[in-house]
């Protein structure tokens, strides 16, 4: 049994790897990134990182760090709906309508954007899954784009347009 104390990295076979918020008589409450959440869990699920593999995840949260930093190009939103919002109302009149500012919705499509190119990237990478595979799922995020190609309007930019598969219906 190992004592795990709070900062350590640990993976778990079902959560993966994770960082030690608190530990106490056997137990382990654990924070695990990809999975956005945290577990209780009890210390034998538990395996302590090897060095080599805590200098690399060390390596990889720093550049993450470093990419995040950089002055990379923002995504604006058409000038036409700076400071306007989105009125959803209701089809019963008795019920109220909830307005939000329209900044406020882009950004949420633009972080969905953003993780669909995350899991892109990810089913690229992925070791498992055969090429054919990889195909397959990536079609399904192209269709999701395509879905999404209704919120272009609200880009300032075309080059930050949702581009479905193109010559489909």
């Amino acid at each position: 049994m190992t004592d795990f104390v709070k900062g350590d990295l640990v993976r778990h076979d079902e959560h993966g790897i994770g960082r030690v918020q608190d530990a106490s008589g056997g137990d382990c409450t654990v924070y695990f990134p990809r999975r956005e959440k945290q577990s209780l869990v009890t210390e034998d699920e538990l395996q302590m990182l090897t060095e080599a593999e805590t200098t690399a995840y060390e390596m990889m949260k720093l550049a993450a760090f470093e990419v995040s930093r950089e002055e990379l190009p923002r995504i604006e939103l058409g000038p036409r709906w700076k400071n306007g919002e989105m009125i959803l109302k209701p089809g019963d009149s008795g019920l109220a309508s909830k307005s939000i500012p329209i900044e406020t919705f882009f950004h949420k499509i633009v972080m969905a954007r953003d993780r669909l190119r995350v899991m892109e990237a990810q089913i690229n990478a992925h070791k498992v899954l055969s090429d054919m595979e990889k195909v397959e799922l990536q079609q399904y995020i192209t269709r999701i784009y395509g879905s999404f190609t209704t919120f272009n309007v609200l880009f300032r930019d075309k080059q930050d347009f949702f581009v479905g598969q193109k010559g489909d219906s």
